[in-house]
């Protein structure tokens, strides 16, 4: 367990959204998280100083709709930051949006230019391009199905078919759906995808090294907000993602390219529940792999510092 010196009383964070999903990085009083990689250092986070992720994302400091991102020292100067992403509930592989938001937080502290840089995240390297202030595109770790039109009976619910596919974080993407996608049909669409998400544990439908699939993600028509499709999200601890998802973009591209519906370079547009867009496409490597490329924009929403007085009941958040 931690002790009281393992972090700042005073913890400096920039927060931004990138396309209404919010994105709280830690810049200053952070845990030293060590140098080992990235996957030891999320562990270290886990396992040592989780009253900090609480202290900075739940309530009353934050709410459960927040990611944040933790900096830590870049395993050499090769990279621009080193990041461990969490939430509510707990630490995530990687986060689209997040990079997004850190590419340009890191740009309004004057730490980079625009251009193109590499990031050190616990699944591995990912490689963000700053175009403008606010515009930033990320290339992904290789994204993949690994499970298609996969049937899961769903308790008071009835049959849903859906892939399983990798984009940085496990996801079960639902093709057809009888529910409206639209920000008005929030609500039931929570619902209807928790039930999902249990459904899937209950039936032992898992990741490819048996991970929880902790993404579920609905499909409609994005005719409504001129894109090819429109989603909508359900995050780990029970959220929705307000923007289109840049993980869950790239299991998409990956379930696209693997039906032959999207050729290397071709632009598929991706509208989250509020209407906004990410621009995506992929690469295929040698090796058959593909790469995804999620462009959107991120913009500062505020620049403060978290305080932790000894004295109050709820100084590391509100812990269910």
């Amino acid at each position: 367990m931690m002790t009281a010196q393992s972090f700042s009383t005073e913890i400096e964070v920039i927060d931004s959204h990138t396309e209404g999903e919010p994105t709280r990085i830690v810049v200053a009083g952070g845990p030293n998280l060590g140098s080992g990689d990235m996957l030891q250092r999320r562990e270290i986070f886990r396992t040592q100083f989780d009253e900090f992720r609480s202290a900075v994302i739940t309530e009353p400091r934050g709410s459960d709709v927040l990611v944040g991102g933790l900096l830590c020292e870049p395993p050499d100067s090769s990279y621009a930051a080193a990041i461990v992403f969490f939430n509510n509930t707990g630490y995530l592989g990687m986060c689209g949006h997040g990079t997004i938001g850190l590419m340009v937080t890191l740009h309004y502290l004057g730490r980079i230019g625009l251009g193109r840089y590499r990031v050190a995240t616990p699944v591995g390297v990912v490689t963000a391009t700053l175009h403008d202030p606010a515009r930033v595109t990320v290339e992904n770790v290789p994204a993949y199905r690994f499970r298609k039109q996969i049937i899961v009976e769903v308790d008071h619910y009835g049959t849903v078919v859906g892939d399983v596919a990798w984009g940085g974080n496990w996801f079960f993407l639902v093709k057809e759906t009888p529910e409206r996608i639209s920000l008005d049909n929030v609500e039931c669409l929570t619902r209807v995808t928790k039930m999902i998400e249990v459904a899937l544990a209950k039936s032992g439908i898992t990741g490819a090294s048996a991970e929880r699939i902790d993404h579920v993600e609905l499909y409609g028509s994005g005719a409504a907000a001129n894109a090819d499709s429109q989603n909508f999200v359900l995050c780990p601890g029970g959220e929705y993602d307000r923007s289109p998802c840049g993980t869950g973009t790239s299991a998409k591209l990956a379930c696209l390219a693997d039906d032959g519906l999207l050729q290397p370079g071709q632009t598929w547009r991706q509208a989250g529940i509020l209407g906004s867009c990410f621009e995506a496409h992929y690469e295929r490597r040698a090796d058959g792999a593909i790469i995804p490329f999620i462009t959107g924009r991120a913009f500062i929403s505020a620049h403060s510092r978290l305080l932790l007085q000894a004295d109050d009941p709820f100084r590391f958040g509100i812990r269910g």
